[in-house]
């Protein structure tokens, strides 16, 4: 099968298989860059609880939340187009929380996994959140708790460089938050 394609002295035949001259210039970086942030495979984050997410949390014990290590690591990619080439590095840079019950948290991390050497009355050093409401008056009794992690994207190939903010990656879980009511007797 034959094509067209012009080498600068008019239009001529080109059989498939050969391909027209182009020159870096014709492909725009933009479009390698595009190409690149379009195949970065962003992991969709973990949500982990202490309490532990599937048992119920205290009103007025401390929350704490974070995303899975392994949701919380650079990612990066290449792609090229007729010889241009860029390559592609996605770092996450905070998690913002949405607890169900109107308050948000916003950590510039992943957060730290509960351990005993905290304590079991201790606040999270870096992510946390202390309900002061039960959920029982909430649709299914749950408040659906959201995390949106949000990502930058660094490149460069082509000579030039750039940066390209604010990939969001989402979950959400439902938690129970229950009171714990205690009888004083003598």
């Amino acid at each position: 099968m034959m094509g067209l394609f012009s080498a600068g002295k008019g239009i001529f035949p080109r059989v498939d298989g050969e391909r027209a001259h182009k020159s870096r210039a014709d492909v725009p970086v933009k479009v390698v860059v595009q190409r690149a942030v379009e195949r970065l495979k962003l992991p969709r984050p973990v949500i982990r609880t202490s309490p532990p997410e599937d048992f119920r949390q205290v009103v007025r014990v401390p929350t704490w939340m974070w995303v899975e290590r392994g949701t919380w690591a650079p990612v990066t990619t290449s792609a090229a187009v007729d010889g241009v080439e860029v390559t592609a590095t996605a770092r996450p840079r905070k998690a913002v929380w949405s607890m169900g019950d109107g308050g948000t948290v916003e950590c510039l991390g992943p957060g730290t996994p509960y351990s005993d050497s905290y304590g079991p009355r201790a606040s999270s050093p870096d992510c946390g959140y202390t309900y002061q409401r039960a959920s029982l008056g909430e649709p299914k009794g749950v408040f659906t708790v959201s995390v949106r992690v949000t990502w930058d994207v660094e490149w460069h190939g082509n000579g030039q460089a750039g940066v390209v903010p604010g990939l969001v990656m989402a979950a959400e879980r439902q938690l129970v938050v229950d009171e714990v009511q205690t009888v004083v007797t003598r």
